[in-house]
This record gives C-alpha cells, sequence and structure tokens, in this order.
C-alpha cells in the first residue's frame, strides 16, 4: 500500500495522503513521497490542477512525534535531524507554490500543526462541516513556528498569534470567514466540490495560470508601484502567447477557444 497515492482525472492530480493509522502525519516518508510528486508535476504539462487530501478520518495531524522521539536518540539531541526535518518540510511547502499547476485542499476532520501548514500553503482549500484547525503545539512545549509562516500569510496576524499561543483550534466556518479556505461544505460534498473547484481551473489556459500564479505571489511581495510595473510587464508578456490572441479572438467570435496548451 502506498503511502500517497496518485490518480489523475481529465487534467486534475488528485494526490491522497495515505497512512490513516497516523492520521496522515508528515513522517520523513509522507514528506519524500510529496516532494517527490511535486517534483514530478513541475513538468507535467498534461496536469493543470492538483488535489491533495488525506485517508481515513483526518486529513493531516502534523509531523510524526513518534519520529521525532526517535531523532532525539542521536549524539547530539537530535539537532541535526531536526534542522533536516524542518528544512526538508519546508522545501516541500514551498514547492507548492512554485508549481505552475494551482493546489487545492480537500480538508477534512482535523488539519492540525504542520497539517494546517499545508492547508495554509496551498494555493485554495475545501473544507468539509465539522473539520478543525489548529497550530496547537504550544500544548506540547513545541511553538508552530514553521507552520505560523504559511499560517500568518493566510489569516490576520492578531488571530494567527492567537491560535499560535493558545493552542486552540477553530471550526470550519471560522476557517472559512478568516480566508484560510474558500468554501465549507456537507462532509459528504466535499470530494464533488473540490473536484468541481479543480475541473473549473483546469478548464483555462494552463500558460496563462501558471504565469499567473507566479506573478500573484511575486507582487504581493512587492510595494504598490513595482507590483503594477511588474504585473504590467507580465500581461504583456502574456498577451504575447498564440492561445491568449485564440482565446480573444474566440470570445469577440462567439465560439469556443481552439487551444494548444
Amino acid at each position: 500500500m502506498a503511502i500517497l497515492e496518485r490518480n489523475d482525472t481529465k487534467a486534475v492530480a488528485h494526490l491522497m495522503m495515505n497512512s490513516p493509522e497516523r492520521l496522515n502525519a508528515l513522517s520523513d516518508e509522507m514528506l519524500a513521497a510529496l516532494q517527490s510528486e511535486f517534483d514530478a508535476l513541475k513538468d507535467d504539462r498534461s496536469v493543470r490542477a492538483v488535489v491533495i487530501s488525506g485517508a481515513g478520518k483526518a486529513f493531516c495531524a502534523g509531523h510524526d512525534l513518534k519520529q521525532m522521539t526517535a531523532g532525539r536518540q542521536a549524539g547530539d539531541g537530535g539537532k541535526a535531524y531536526f534542522n533536516d526535518l524542518f528544512s526538508r518540510c519546508a522545501a516541500m511547502m514551498t514547492t507548492i507554490r512554485a508549481l505552475p499547476q494551482p493546489v487545492i485542499a480537500q480538508v477534512h476532520g482535523i488539519a492540525t500543526a504542520a497539517g494546517c501548514q499545508l492547508v495554509a500553503s496551498c494555493d485554495m482549500a475545501v473544507a468539509a462541516e465539522g473539520t478543525r484547525f489548529g497550530v496547537n503545539g504550544v500544548n506540547i512545549g513545541l511553538f508552530c513556528s514553521t507552520p505560523m509562516v504559511a499560517l500568518s500569510r493566510n489569516i490576520p496576524r492578531k488571530k494567527a498569534f492567537e491560535m499560535l499561543t493558545t493552542g486552540q483550534f477553530i471550526p470550519a466556518d471560522e476557517a472559512l470567514a478568516l480566508g484560510l479556505v474558500n468554501k465549507v461544505v456537507a462532509p459528504d460534498a466535499l470530494a464533488v466540490a473540490t473536484g468541481e473547484l479543480a475541473q473549473t481551473v483546469a478548464a483555462k489556459l494552463g500558460a496563462a495560470v501558471k504565469i499567473g500564479k507566479e506573478a500573484f505571489y511575486a507582487q504581493l511581495e512587492m510595494g504598490l508601484d513595482a507590483a503594477y510595473a511588474y504585473t504590467g510587464e507580465v500581461m504583456a508578456q502574456n498577451m504575447m502567447f498564440r492561445d491568449t490572441a485564440e482565446g480573444i479572438s474566440a470570445f469577440l467570435e462567439k465560439r469556443p477557444p481552439d487551444w494548444d496548451q
């Protein structure tokens, strides 16, 4: 049984974390499997959207605490292992942002600590009613410092700090109001709702979405004038695409576009 299962449907890659007995914890093996799939997806032009889900009763419970405890047994108390672990996790999370395809988290049960970080690192998220989100490492004496990087870039800082210092969970409807997820649906509608969102994205011109995703994140780090200058150049580059010209012509002529990409 693979720890991470992949199934592709109509230009959408579905990645399911398949370690339900460990609540799909981001173990060394899970991190490696996710990184491997993301690396493969970077150059896969047949895939235009990615969905990440979890098997069993939870989306992801964060890092594997049993592995982390074992890592302490090294001669340095585990420092080298922990530095490497968090570096590998950060690399996987930032690879999501670097992918040309939008990545959508399909969330149920709980998404806690690095699991919440994974949701926040995805471009969009759909959650089932009853899902709980938290960065509750502080409850066991471990502040969720790396998860807070993604979380604090998704929701208002005071709420992020409250979650980080109290260790309390927030429900799906509050996650929606804060902007951590895009929509909340009934549990039995989760897969369908996420699939519909992914298929809507996958139906767009892949080259346009790719250049737009890269520009979206880049301009967020810029000042206003620099952001407009940069995105103006991006739009001009986008206008040079053969398929963009075809899309405009098709719109004006009231017909479906004949895209190559």
